[in-house]
């Protein structure tokens, strides 16, 4: 076993880049980082996906499936959002609602299998019973052999009154989390009894969404807290809805960086009060500003990319058709605020929509994703120079890679250098498929070069790189590590990937991934890490002959604080209300003399977190750093209380490490 700092690894990341930019011209004025050393999810068979409806007359048509199969579609849901759970599959009638003609179950599936796409099937919570999801598995798998695999249970019954908003029908006299994952726990089981093989899924709330955090009446915990813990150990994956919002398209465009910190939290949640490994599926998902038009595209390839690069292992857009709302000019182009992702052909006071089924921009995005993410890629670490260009890759299984360049600037064209490592692009031309604000279609051919592209302003382009030379086999990727953290260690390991092979450990960094050792070994320590700080990380095996595998999947760990200090803290979110709460912290001195006059300093994890006011000593915020001084004196071993109210607009991590003095603290 070898071991390094962090400073040594460094001056050997410099020293083994690994592949090399293309040459790019003076005129370019962002720099775009591609990784392949630093490996994130695989897309797997049913990454992308989108919403049906029973309300919906064009559900399951062949023109509608044909769209969809067109735009790589792998996964279809059934039968549309809040729907789910007032509608009674036997019978196909949802009480209280408009089933449209020919919206059947088997009316779906047909459309489904045309498609060449997996069903996300809502058994029924808020006006159904276990036994009636139970038959509709029977019918499904047994009678009709669909094999339908996925079904989850329920829509978003937490909108069910609990919390004070109610849109959820849910005939349960108990509206509380407890009984929901009760409830869940006796579907799941009469379900299985009929199919075995189906995997379940529960209701969650996305991290930073309403009612994320939030405590009921009579509750123990949050919402999923309360699932997690209690339904946990009866399902096979969770499901989430994500709508962020934002009053302007370049507000609702900045929404998808919350994505890796929303992700983790949620596989955080699943951790600890699951007790163990489930998925995480994406169901609905959709923008409130320039929905039809290229903000909606732009943030379909955005967010899409984002979560299949966490590991989500399907997202969905909502809808495929919704219908007519408010008419409005965005970006120089007619929005009808429609959800959906073809047109509904109707009209109104404001005007008329196109024909039916005419795609909106938003189809052209998913059509690029379904180009750019295949199942079996790999999704590989990129970084930008500027948030106005985001940026996503994918390493293919021939080798090549695939670069999605999103420019979210709507005045502006953006020239792009383009820089590789761990991976050197032939010189050839690269093919490039773009989509441009007003655009009816893609355009596919030669452009530019692999160092350098022009996007114009608010376009999606899909850049696809062979590999210089002939592609050679590498060594099997090593599987993915493990990790045991201290405050500032952590030791890495792996299994084997073969024999006579030297392995490569890399840390993820914002597109150029740092080098932290190399060993024959299985095993690497890595010392002088900063306590409470996220780390991911990647194994990569190297053969005698210089062969270089792909990467590992990824491990993320968060190394702790020190066991023993001068002093201890303990934070806690005691009252949220889903975008502030009231925090506590307490403060002890371990030390065997008092501390007169102190400062608490801690860093708040993200830019969207701040102090709204505070109490017990003054309370001061620079940039994202917090500063709680006083001039009372704090005696040996003697504990105090400082309290304050936050507020979060995104996904709410909590900070982890905190100094007294200067000194680090344990933290609990």
């Amino acid at each position: 076993m070898r071991t390094v700092t962090l400073a040594s690894a460094v001056l050997l990341a410099v020293a083994a880049l690994g592949g090399a930019p293309a040459q790019a011209s003076a005129a370019a004025d962002t720099r775009i980082d591609v990784d392949a050393r630093a490996g994130l999810a695989t897309v797997g068979d049913v990454a992308l996906g989108v919403n049906h409806a029973i309300w919906d007359a064009q559900l399951g048509t062949p023109a509608v499936s044909d769209l969809l199969e067109d735009a790589g579609v792998s996964m279809v849901r059934y039968p549309g959002g809040s729907y789910a759970d007032i509608y009674h599959w036997r019978d196909h009638t949802a009480p209280g609602g408009y089933v449209a003609p020919d919206t059947d179950f088997d009316t779906f599936m047909a459309g489904a299998a045309r498609t060449g796409a997996e069903p996300m099937i809502i058994a029924n919570y808020g006006t159904g019973t276990a036994q009636e999801a139970a038959d509709w598995v029977r019918y499904a798998n047994v009678t009709k052999g669909y094999d339908a695999t996925y079904w989850t249970i329920g829509n978003e019954n937490y909108g069910n009154g609990h919390y004070g908003s109610a849109w959820e029908a849910d005939e349960h006299a108990d509206k509380s989390p407890k009984e929901y994952a009760a409830t869940v726990v006796a579907y799941s089981a009469a379900m299985k009894a009929v199919d075995p093989d189906i995997k379940i899924g529960a209701v969650l709330t996305m991290p930073g969404n309403w009612p994320d955090a939030i405590v009921g009446a009579g509750d123990q915990g949050s919402w999923n807290q309360e699932v997690l813990t209690r339904a946990g150990a009866a399902i096979d994956f969770v499901d989430v809805h994500w709508y962020p919002g934002g009053a302007t398209p370049a507000e609702a465009l900045t929404k998808p960086a919350h994505i890796g910190d929303a992700v983790h939290l949620l596989r955080e949640q699943i951790t600890a009060y699951a007790g163990r490994d489930l998925g995480i599926s994406m169901t609905e998902t959709n923008v409130d500003v320039g929905r039809n038009t290229q903000p909606g595209a732009l943030y379909l390839a955005d967010v899409y990319s984002g979560l299949l690069a966490q590991g989500v292992f399907t997202v969905h857009w909502w809808n495929v058709h919704n219908g007519l709302d408010k008419i409005s000019t965005v970006a120089g182009q007619t929005d009808y605020h429609d959800f959906g992702l073809l047109s509904s052909g109707n009209c109104n006071d404001q005007g008329c929509q196109p024909p039916l089924n005419t795609p909106f921009a938003p189809y052209y995005a998913l059509h690029l994703m379904g180009q750019f993410a295949r199942p079996g890629d790999q999704f590989i670490g990129t970084g930008s120079g500027t948030s106005l260009v985001s940026t996503h890759a994918v390493r293919r299984v021939d080798g090549d890679v695939a670069v999605l360049l999103v420019n979210k600037d709507p005045d502006a064209a953006h020239t792009v250098a383009l820089n590789y490592h761990g991976f050197t692009p032939a010189t050839a031309t690269p093919v490039v498929s773009t989509f441009t604000n007003g655009a009816s279609g893609i355009a596919t051919g030669p452009a530019g070069s692999a160092g350098e592209q022009k996007l114009a302003p608010y376009s999606i382009s899909l850049v696809t790189l062979h590999p210089a030379g002939a592609a050679a086999s590498g060594p099997a990727a090593p599987a993915r590590p493990a990790a045991t953290v201290t405050d500032r260690t952590a030791t890495i390991s792996w299994a084997a990937a073969g024999t006579g092979l030297k392995y490569e450990v890399y840390r993820q960094n914002g597109g150029v991934s740092e080098l932290l050792g190399e060993t024959t070994g299985t095993s690497l320590t890595v010392r002088n890490l900063e306590p409470g700080r996220r780390y991911t990380v990647n194994v990569l095996a190297r053969a005698a002959a210089g062969r270089l595998s792909k990467a590992s999947p990824p491990a993320t760990f968060t190394t702790g604080t020190p066991a023993t200090a001068a002093c201890t803290v303990t934070f806690r979110d005691t009252n949220d209300w889903g975008n502030g709460y009231v925090g506590s912290i307490d403060i002890t001195n371990n030390t065997a003399a008092a501390v007169t006059g102190w400062t608490l300093a801690f860093t708040w994890p993200t830019a969207w977190q701040s102090v709204s006011s505070g109490w017990n000593a003054t309370w001061t915020q620079s940039d994202r750093t917090v500063r709680v001084t006083t001039d009372t004196a704090l005696a040996a071993g003697a504990t105090t209380n400082v309290g304050f109210v936050g507020a979060y607009s995104g996904p709410n991590v909590l900070p982890k490490v905190f100094t007294l003095n200067g000194t680090v603290c344990s933290s609990v």
